[in-house]
Formats: C-alpha cells, structure tokens, sequence
C-alpha cells in the first residue's frame, strides 16, 4: 500500500488527507498559516504528488512524510528555533 495522497478536502478548521493506503489523516490548518490565510478558492487549487500536497499560488507543500511524524508548517518552526537561541546566546 502506498501513503500517497488520494483525495484532499478542507473544513473551517481542518485539512484532511485521504491516503491510498486507507487511512485518512486530520491535521490543523493552525499548522499551515498560509492555509488558514487562505481563501477557499486557494485552497482548493492544489495539486497531489506521489509524496504529498502542493499550492502553487500560496507557495505551500506539504508531505504525507511529514504529517505522519507530526510535522506541522517547518518553515514557522524553524524561525521559532531560531529565535529561541538567539534569546539563550
């Protein structure tokens, strides 16, 4: 079974993922501002990958990888990691 991505929908609060393999995976868009940013026409113009989910208008991909390790938007978290050490130099 493959962990690529079959179908993808959106919520208020939600992305939702449907795998090949039959799961389906429930993330907050909390996790992706850019998504939560976005407007519903944004959000529904997406493309899927073997490997995940990608916006082309909003610069956004996201990994099916990722979501399964409990990644979120790493772009944002890098900047808090990077903020943090800075306060501890």
């Amino acid at each position: 079974m493959s962990i690529s991505p079959k179908a993808v929908r959106v919520d208020a609060n939600n992305l939702w993922i449907e795998l090949h393999d039959g799961r389906t995976l429930g993330v907050p868009l909390a996790w992706f501002p850019r998504l939560l940013a976005a407007t519903p026409e944004q959000l529904n113009d997406f493309e899927l990958s073997p490997g995940g989910i990608h916006w082309d208008t909003l610069d956004e991909d996201i990994a099916v990888q990722g979501l399964l390790a409990g990644q979120g938007d790493m772009t944002h978290h890098h900047h808090e990691s990077v903020s943090i050490a800075l306060r501890a130099a």
